[in-house]
């Protein structure tokens, strides 16, 4: 569809424009998108959060497919980073957990972002979460330096998905882990949704086979690779009446293609 360049590219602009919107807003912009269709009053991806210690209203712009930081087996004291932080969501649950002596890191790419991530922690007053200006595939973070590794639903986003399995390997200490979140496949889309850009920034286009993803992971060397949570996501006839012919639509049905939220667990030897 487009090259590595111009994904990143799409993705930086939505996500831009998405740090300027109110959760409300994501949320009636059908995934957290803003892919036009923004009459539909109803998320396709976001799970609840506001019932996790820390949870902080401001943070929380409806963007995950998950709740990684839930099932991450984060403990006091932990260093945790977060992979596409956003405007902190994940990072402020964190913190909650690793209290005083911990410390959380958050990588996204977006400018924007970073801006609302770090003026939510300011109004926060925490000392030990640092916002970092970053590529996932290339991390600002030093060798060996993450307890935790948390993301929610970010992978999908980015083109190389083995250099950024790799990266995160390389932060994590030795008998560390990861707890991540994302949407894969069962089948195969169709051309007019994968070549949609609205529906990469959405998560969907950038999705890969189940098997494929685990296996990645896998072949950058985690081990005890398993999955804590699976569901199934269900695109609207709303949303893919606007990107689909009719014609299409009946052959995507037909398809039985499956797109799954997956929360997926792993350690680092």
């Amino acid at each position: 569809m487009n090259t590595e360049n111009e994904i990143k590219e799409i993705v930086k602009e939505k996500y831009g424009a998405i740090a300027q919107q109110s959760k409300d807003e994501n949320l009636s912009s059908c995934c957290g998108s803003g892919c036009g269709c923004s009459n539909v009053d109803f998320s396709i991806m976001a799970e609840d959060y506001s019932q996790l210690p820390g949870y902080i209203p401001e943070a929380d712009l409806a963007l995950g497919c998950g709740l990684p930081t839930e099932f991450a087996k984060i403990k006091s004291g932990d260093t945790v980073v977060d992979l596409g932080s956003g405007a902190g969501n994940d990072c402020f649950i964190a913190r909650s957990i690793v209290g005083e002596n911990g410390f959380v890191i958050g990588i996204d790419m977006t400018k924007e972002m970073i801006v609302k991530a770090k003026a939510n922690t300011s109004k926060l007053g925490y000392s030990n979460v640092d916002f970092r200006l970053g590529d996932i595939e290339s991390l600002p973070v030093e060798d060996n330096l993450a307890d935790v590794v948390v993301s929610n639903c970010v992978m999908n986003l980015v083109p190389n998905k083995e250099k950024a399995f790799k990266e995160t390997y390389r932060i994590i200490k030795k008998g560390g882990h990861f707890s991540i979140s994302d949407i894969v496949l069962q089948g195969a889309l169709t051309d007019a949704l994968r070549n949609e850009a609205s529906l990469y920034a959405g998560c969907i286009a950038g999705a890969v086979q189940k098997d494929e993803y685990l296996n990645i992971i896998e072949k950058t060397g985690f081990t005890n690779i398993k999955i804590q949570k699976e569901r199934k996501i269900v695109v609207p006839n709303e949303i893919l009446s606007k990107i689909l012919t009719l014609e299409q639509l009946r052959e995507y049905k037909k398809s039985q293609v499956g797109i799954f939220s997956i929360t997926v667990y792993a350690e680092k030897p």
